[in-house]
């Protein structure tokens, strides 16, 4: 199993990324350290929180960064840049520090998920990828999860390629799909790739192809007795589909040993289809015959079906998902907060008429922090040199309500950023799919709050900040307000 783009895509970025690397080229400014953070401004969906996905990806991308001979012939051909800066690029390595969140992790709005301390043309460079890994993989992760909540236990597989944006969209985006929660994918590639668990069976012009449903049937049992499944709505599920089904398990595999494995649905009435053919299968003596429903399914379908009683064991989602088509821009930034001056590290904040959009200067801290019983209570963002102590009442600050005297009491917290670039190599081990997958569980199911995780009207989950933090960005917007006025 890899996990690695074996492609150079270090030329994955936008003209701007270069045309500002080549102005600091010419100021002597390319190794000047500064500090951006990527974060983004609200939940896919009107959701309550998010899943960080992609991390791994940008990983490989920062490590293997390079310029290749035939980038710097092409660079050429632009005709803006000089020849000695080309002659800079050829030996170009990143050589900054990454810190980011844990992949996996639940994460809200605007806190600093990746952070990328580093020279100045470094961290520019690399600013259109980190964003391309983080809203793609975040958004599917996501969204899967929101599917997956909507099943209530029944399994969920990505079914999408067919209808993703491109390729890597496609695998990618299974990738990301079994973070949030699918079981599996129907994405070979994908399954190559990452270990994912794969699925499928056949599609309707395998039944098509043979005179009959019934011989179709018949060959594709004979071929794969131990893991059959039929496709059952091909002319019309009742009425030839299922009976067709029953008949080939007990000619062809209950002779055998063998038990048809399950049906698939792919249009119609899911709900009152799912209740007739589970009757069907039942009265046949097939009551471990699983039924699987795939057709254009997302949150608010299956839990539709659900709740009219469908049968349904298992669903495959397609476009919905690997689209995250009722929602499909997840929208985080990439902002700088920091510029070393020497010794010293002078914050930068971005002002906007858009609250929303003032950013949260300087290097900093976040926490999550926790009440006696584990549950999540907010996130907190501090200064980078505060020593946060919950050992006692901890006064603290709602940015949306400055004025109230609020306090973390008998609470704990854990830093949620830990390095894992450090001089533009890895120095955190290469996760396993599965131990993602698992982190995302154990933080829905023991930590964030069911009020968050509703579809309507979650509970929101508060960013605060340190007195010291929250005061330092009051000054800072003060005195740049001061200065235009």
């Amino acid at each position: 199993m890899t996990q690695f783009d074996k492609r150079n895509i270090t030329m994955m970025m936008d003209l701007y990324e270069m045309t500002m690397a080549y102005g600091y080229y010419n100021q002597d400014a390319q190794a000047d350290r500064v500090t951006f953070d990527v974060f983004y401004r609200k939940n896919p969906d009107g959701g309550g929180f998010a899943i960080f996905a992609g991390l791994e990806q940008i990983i490989e991308y920062i490590e293997n960064i390079h310029f290749d001979q035939d980038d710097i012939d092409y660079l050429r051909t632009l005709g803006i840049f000089s020849e000695q800066f080309l002659e800079f690029l050829k030996t170009y390595r990143f050589t900054g520090d990454v810190y980011a969140f844990p992949e996996g992790t639940i994460m809200y709005p605007n806190e600093p998920i990746i952070t990328v301390h580093a020279p100045l043309i470094d961290a520019q460079i690399v600013e259109t990828a980190i964003l391309n890994q983080v809203n793609h993989q975040s958004l599917i992760a996501t969204k899967t999860r929101r599917i997956v909540r909507a099943a209530k236990g029944r399994a969920v597989s990505d079914f999408g390629a067919r209808r993703a944006h491109n390729v890597d969209a496609a695998v990618y985006g299974a990738r990301a799909a079994y973070i949030g929660g699918a079981v599996g994918t129907a994405t070979v590639e994908a399954g190559k790739q990452f270990g994912i668990p794969l699925s499928g069976t056949m599609a309707h012009s395998w039944i098509m192809f043979f005179d009959d449903e019934y011989t179709a049937f018949k060959h594709y049992a004979e071929t794969y007795p131990d893991s059959c499944a039929f496709l059952v709505d091909t002319y019309d599920v009742l009425k030839s589909g299922i009976p067709n089904a029953i008949r080939v398990a007990k000619e062809v595999l209950i002779p055998k040993g063998k038990r048809l494995r399950g049906v698939r649905l792919d249009s119609g009435d899911l709900a009152y289809l799912s209740q007739q053919v589970r009757q069907m299968l039942d009265d046949a003596g097939l009551n471990d015959c699983k039924i699987i429903a795939s057709n254009s399914l997302d949150e608010f379908t299956i839990a539709s079906i659900l709740d009219q009683g469908g049968q349904i064991d298992s669903f495959g989602v397609g476009e919905r998902l690997i689209t995250a088509k009722s929602d499909p821009v997840f929208g985080a930034v990439y902002k700088i907060v920091s510029v070393n001056k020497g010794q010293a590290c002078i914050p930068r904040i971005k002002i906007s008429e858009t609250f929303e959009k003032i950013t949260n200067p300087g290097i900093k801290k976040v926490y999550r922090i926790y009440n006696e019983k584990g549950y999540a209570l907010a996130d907190l963002l501090t200064k980078s040199d505060e020593t946060l102590d919950l050992s006692k009442p901890y006064q603290y600050v709602d940015p949306s309500k400055p004025w109230k005297k609020m306090k973390f009491v008998k609470c704990t917290a854990r830093e949620l950023q830990q390095l894992v670039v450090k001089d533009g190599k890895r120095v955190v081990p290469v996760k396993t799919m599965q131990e993602i997958r698992e982190y995302v569980d154990k933080q829905l199911k023991n930590e964030i709050w069911q009020e968050e995780q509703r579809f309507e009207n979650p509970h929101v989950h508060h960013m605060d900040m340190s007195p010291a933090y929250y005061q330092m960005k009051m000054d800072l917007l003060a005195k740049m307000q001061n200065a235009v006025e």
